[in-house]
Formats: structure tokens, C-alpha cells, sequence
């Protein structure tokens, strides 16, 4: 008997765990792979041109929030963020040029900013899921931007916008839904949660969604 209960035990144990494992979370828009390619390589160039590190993990994209929480929350954030989707309707997100945050990142401006900052609008609902605790609260971006470089020392960034302050870019893509990406805190490689699709729902659908 004690030795049926002890593997039963270790799994319950294992269980419990997992579920107080603390993940970060970014919730990201995700450009097609030609415009992802595209702003690769001015990262590339642009590490090689001013020794800057590669501190920029994954493929360029569009941050809405980053927060941390434990992997318990996760499949309630998750059905609350599948809701949000269903009623929102994709859009363009138009890129040009270059912008910057004195003295240590430089990016690529978004332009078109308001449907941006409307889903943002809608996320800050699941706030209170993501919140950890008053040290770990969620960071929405109302700026959105496509990272270039960032954590700069004063001369590469001096020198960097230099550059960049007159340079040319212009891109766009259509916004047809968003990706949730974990990792274990420590951890370098992000993983996908789960994609939700922008499909423009009524409500009334969306609520039998919801509770089917």
C-alpha cells in the first residue's frame, strides 16, 4: 500500500510545482516573415557596426504587454485573452522610420498607433490576473515600436542615432491576431502559448464562446 501511495505522492508533488513555477509572459503582434527579415538585418548590421550586444532574444515583433506570473494563472489569463480576440477585428500596422529612447534604444516607429493602443485598452482588463504581486506588476506599451537596439552604452547610442535619426524605413502588415509567449524566469528561449485570432465576434457569440 505505502509503496502505491508513494508515486501517486510524487506526482501530486510535481503538480503543485509546476503550478508555483513563475513564468514571464509577453503578449506580442507578430509581422509576416519578409518585414521580421527585413528588420533582422538592420539589427544585424547594426550590432556590427557599433559593438552593441545581442540582447534582443526572438524575432522582431510587436510587444502590447509583459508581465509575470505564476503558470497557475495561465489557463485563466489565457481563456480571458481568447475572449478579447474574438471581438476585435484585425488592422494595419504601418511602420516608417526611426525613433529613439535617450540614451540606450533606438527602433523602428509605429505609426499607426490608435488600434494599437484600443487593444491595449481592452487588455488592461486582465491586469488584476497578471498582476504577481505589488514588485511584479504587468508593463503595458502605449508606445508601440519594432526594437532595433537597446541597453546602449552613451557612445553607441550617440553614434547609433546619428545614423539612424536620418534614415529611411517603411513597412506595414496586417494585425489578424496575437501570440502569448512564455518562459521559465532564468530561461533564455521563449515559447508560444497560444495564438488568438482577431475574428471581429459580437458579443452575444463571444459569450456563448465563453461559457460553451
Amino acid at each position: 500500500m505505502q509503496q502505491a501511495i508513494q508515486p501517486i505522492a510524487a506526482v501530486l508533488k510535481e503538480d503543485y510545482r509546476k503550478n508555483l513555477a513563475i513564468n514571464e509572459y509577453q503578449l506580442i503582434l507578430n509581422p509576416h516573415e519578409e518585414l521580421r527579415n527585413r528588420v533582422q538585418q538592420l539589427r544585424a548590421a547594426f550590432q556590427e557596426a557599433y559593438q552593441a550586444p545581442a540582447t534582443l532574444a526572438g524575432k522582431p515583433h510587436v510587444t502590447l504587454v509583459r508581465f509575470t506570473q505564476l503558470s497557475m494563472m495561465e489557463d485563466r489569463i489565457v481563456q480571458r485573452l481568447r475572449t478579447i480576440a474574438m471581438g476585435y477585428c484585425p488592422f494595419k500596422v504601418e511602420l516608417k522610420d526611426f525613433g529613439s529612447l535617450p540614451t540606450h534604444s533606438i527602433f523602428i516607429n509605429v505609426t499607426s498607433k490608435l488600434p494599437i493602443r484600443g487593444l491595449v485598452t481592452e487588455i488592461r482588463d486582465v491586469q488584476r490576473l497578471m498582476k504577481l504581486d505589488k514588485d511584479h506588476k504587468p508593463h503595458f506599451l502605449d508606445e508601440p515600436n519594432l526594437l532595433i537596439a537597446r541597453k546602449l552604452l552613451p557612445w553607441q547610442f550617440e553614434k547609433g542615432w546619428q545614423e539612424y535619426a536620418n534614415k529611411s524605413f517603411t513597412g506595414k502588415f496586417i494585425a489578424d491576431g496575437m501570440l502569448l509567449l512564455r518562459r521559465r524566469q532564468g530561461d533564455k528561449a521563449w515559447q508560444i502559448v497560444e495564438r488568438f485570432a482577431f475574428q471581429n465576434l459580437p458579443v452575444s457569440t463571444r459569450q456563448g464562446e465563453l461559457f460553451a
